[in-house]
């Protein structure tokens, strides 16, 4: 026996509008299955190991306080550093690191390998972070290709072919650069801080200030800082245009199914 349905139903009050869907709190690792690149994994172990391999070549062939103050020692330090972490990031299926990081380090080992190739491979004296003043030889000119040739090209290749495209923006580009001023101020510092004559006491020509004076260094410097923002701003776009190397078909959870009807 079933009980009577009253007639008088109070009436549901009315809702004004549409109601708003709370935001999500579910990590995208929650849906998204989380991919091992032991190839990736492997081949930026192995970078960060010759960069580290390079830079102690160097640390061992001269003075430690020398050799550590070139941008080319430091960029290849962040080379190893960023490289070892992403590695094991790889192997781990862990989040990828932050692309400011991974574009600033292409960016400077960038730097690195244009300038010297271009500027100081052929400077006489020949070019030496160890204070050789004869032609390189033997682990120094092993060291020499590595830091300057091996390491930015290996860059260059896992940019290519083991990283997404589209992850560098062009805001970074900018900001990119406050390294290679704060490198600026750090070189002006250090050389007023030595004796005039000292050798080495400008560690690139083109920033010597004895030789060439504070006016043509900063001319120098500016005409650099226009190409190297010129150089960021042309890895964002490549960044963008280049082919994707890395397609992975991941696993959600459901399957969307076409309408019925």
């Amino acid at each position: 026996m079933t009980a009577p349905i009253p007639r008088d139903m109070p009436d549901l009050p009315a809702l004004s509008g549409m109601p708003s869907l709370l935001p999500s709190s579910v990590p995208a690792a929650a849906v998204v299955t989380p991919v091992r690149r032991p190839l990736a994994a492997v081949y930026r172990l192995v970078v960060a190991l010759t960069a580290a391999a390079g830079v102690t070549l160097d640390l061992l062939l001269g003075s430690p306080v020398r050799v550590l103050s070139y941008f080319t020692i430091q960029s290849n330090i962040l080379v190893a550093v960023v490289f070892a972490l992403s590695a094991r990031r790889a192997w781990k299926a862990g989040r990828p690191l932050r692309p400011a990081w991974t574009g600033a380090t292409l960016l400077y080992i960038t730097i690195t390998a244009l300038v010297y190739h271009l500027l100081l491979a052929d400077t006489s004296p020949v070019f030496s972070m160890t204070g050789s003043t004869s032609a390189l030889t033997g682990r120094q000119w092993i060291s020499n290709q590595i830091l300057h040739t091996v390491v930015p090209v290996a860059v260059l290749l896992d940019w290519l072919l083991l990283t997404p495209r589209g992850r560098l923006r062009l805001r970074q580009a900018a900001t990119w650069l406050l390294y290679p001023l704060a490198y600026l101020l750090f070189s002006f510092a250090r050389g007023e801080l030595i004796l005039p004559g000292t050798p080495g006491r400008y560690l690139y020509p083109f920033l010597d200030v004895g030789l060439h004076s504070y006016k043509n260094v900063l001319a120098n410097a500016l005409l650099l800082g226009l190409a190297f923002y010129g150089l960021a701003i042309l890895l964002v776009a490549l960044d963008h245009a280049r082919p994707n190397p890395v397609h992975h078909r991941r696993k959600t959870g459901f399957r969307l199914q076409p309408p019925v009807g």
